[in-house]
């Protein structure tokens, strides 16, 4: 059916108008988004100090060095909290977190806090950093390397168990549980032990200026509680993560106002914070799929072991 042009002329009225409402809806939900990105991303633009925890078994992770090192070219983080819990992991594995947290702390200051447990390569980590505080009751030091392994041989031949084995040379894989060890065994594990464990003697020595000597006749393998540790010099104060602060103002002009801020390798950094929040927050609205992705773009323009446990008693 033909249209007059009276009927043709107010259809394209409406369709103006309509389009002007929609448009106008549209820039709202954007102000009204932004706005609510705006609050929780507020303390991405001022200062924060970066907490880390450091927890459980210490292993050779490089996702883990690959986000220190991140962290460490992040501009509104100006200083980082280690906050360590672990009674440490392998030498690899200390040694390889020990390097990346000295290149941090070439970048911006360090403090390490010791909660519950910090030792051994856990302790080594702690060392890393340019300050170390503890709770007058943690569990800090064993400064040392160990080797274990069970040996069956008694528990086979009784069972009818012959383990048989061809190899190019006496020592290759051994020890092994299946075979009595020898003295040339023996003196190999201890020299690979003494040479790793000099190797975190002169760490400790250099991270706590100390003498061979004196690193030495504390590196005995013990742990101290936080407090015969501060007595000893092998940390610096006692308190936790208000003690960390307390002495990062003080000593490297970080603001008061700076927030302690929890950051983890799954931590986003976008340097303003408002990208990955504000795909989050739309993600949840059904039918914005389309406005998520615009937003989004406008606004982002096994080996040696240092570790502390204790042990069974037996009677």
């Amino acid at each position: 059916m033909a249209l007059d042009a009276d009927t043709m002329v107010e259809r394209r009225r409406l369709r103006r108008k309509l389009s002007f409402w929609r448009i106008f809806a549209f820039v709202i939900a954007v102000i009204a988004i932004l706005a609510v990105a705006g609050i929780g991303a507020k303390d991405s633009f001022g200062e924060q100090i970066a907490r880390v925890p450091i927890t459980g078994v210490i292993s050779d992770d490089w996702s883990q060095r690959e986000f220190l090192r991140k962290l460490g070219e992040t501009e509104r983080v100006k200083a980082v909290i280690l906050a360590i819990n672990s009674p440490g992991g392998t030498t690899a594995g200390g040694e390889a977190l020990y390097e990346a947290i000295r290149k941090l702390s070439g970048k911006k200051p360090v403090v390490a806090t010791i909660g519950t447990v910090g030792a051994s390569a856990a302790y080594l980590a702690a060392i890393a950093a340019d300050r170390v505080i503890a709770r007058e009751t943690s569990i800090t030091g064993s400064v040392g390397v160990l080797f274990q392994w069970a040996n069956f041989k008694e528990l086979a031949d009784k069972v009818g168990v012959d383990m048989r084995v061809v190899k190019s040379d006496p020592l290759k894989a051994e020890p092994s549980p299946f075979n009595e060890d020898t003295p040339e065994e023996t003196r190999v594990l201890a020299d690979l032990i003494e040479d790793s464990h000099k190797w975190f003697l002169e760490r400790l020595a250099e991270r706590r200026d100390m003498t061979a000597a004196e690193a030495r006749a504390l590196g005995n393998g013990r742990i101290y509680s936080g407090r015969r540790a501060l007595d000893l010099k092998i940390i610096d104060a006692i308190g936790g993560e208000e003690t960390a602060k307390a002495w990062l103002v003080s000593e490297h002009g970080i603001s008061e106002d700076a927030e302690i801020v929890e950051w983890t390798a799954n931590s986003t950094f976008d340097e303003f914070g408002l990208s990955g929040r504000l795909s989050a927050l739309l993600g949840q609205i059904d039918g914005l799929q389309k406005l998520v992705t615009r937003i989004a773009e406008l606004a982002s323009a096994d080996g040696l072991v240092s570790v502390w446990k204790p042990q069974a008693i037996e009677d």
